[in-house]
Formats: C-alpha cells, structure tokens, sequence
C-alpha cells in the first residue's frame, strides 16, 4: 500500500481528467465508459481522449488508486480503491473551499 501523504503530494491539486476517472469510478467501469461518463456528467464540457484515459488508468492502477476487476468483452473494468477514493475526497474538499473563497469574493464585489 503506497503512502497516503506522498499520493496526496503527487495528485492534489488534480488536473480535471484526474479528477473525471477517479470519479467515474467509484462504480465499476472500463476506459470507454470513463470517458462517456466525463462528457455526459459535465454536459459535454470534458471530452478525454483515449490517450489521456488509459495513460491515467495505468499511472492510478501502479500507484494504487484504482484496481483492475476483470476483463470483460476485451475490455479491463476497474474500481477506485480505498486510497483512491481518500484522494479524491481530498480534492474534494479542496475544490469546495476554492468555490467558497470563489463565493465570498462575489459577496464583497457586489458590497463594493
């Protein structure tokens, strides 16, 4: 099991395609469906590519964030794993604060 402060240094902040696959698996899923998932939850605002996807699948499968169940019909369906699924409720957090410090900034211009 890899070291959760060295994931979180290496992951956090997360790059959007990141944050898209981890959260596209918290349900089983393969590359394909990862990246349906990325463009019908954002209205079609991300689109992976398959280059993108399988790179991060392979770089989170090595460092424990997400594992391989099984081959179905060619394809390799994968899962987040416990670490992974700290990682991103880590970003998470930090993407909520962002929105927060986002929303007082509103608040004060529109005082001003």
């Amino acid at each position: 099991m890899a070291d959760l402060n060295k994931l979180q240094q290496s992951y956090i902040p997360m790059t959007e395609a990141s944050f898209m696959v981890l959260a596209a698996l918290g349900h089983e899923n393969h590359g394909y469906g990862i990246m349906q998932e990325a463009s019908r939850v954002t209205d079609g605002r991300v689109n992976l590519g398959a280059g993108t996807v399988y790179t991060l699948l392979y770089k989170m499968e090595n460092d424990g964030l997400i594992c391989a169940l099984r081959e179905e019909d060619r394809r390799k369906i994968y899962r987040i794993t416990p670490e992974g699924a700290a990682i991103l409720e880590a970003e998470g957090k930090r993407l909520a604060k962002a929105a927060d410090i986002a929303a007082q900034a509103l608040v004060q211009l529109q005082k001003a």
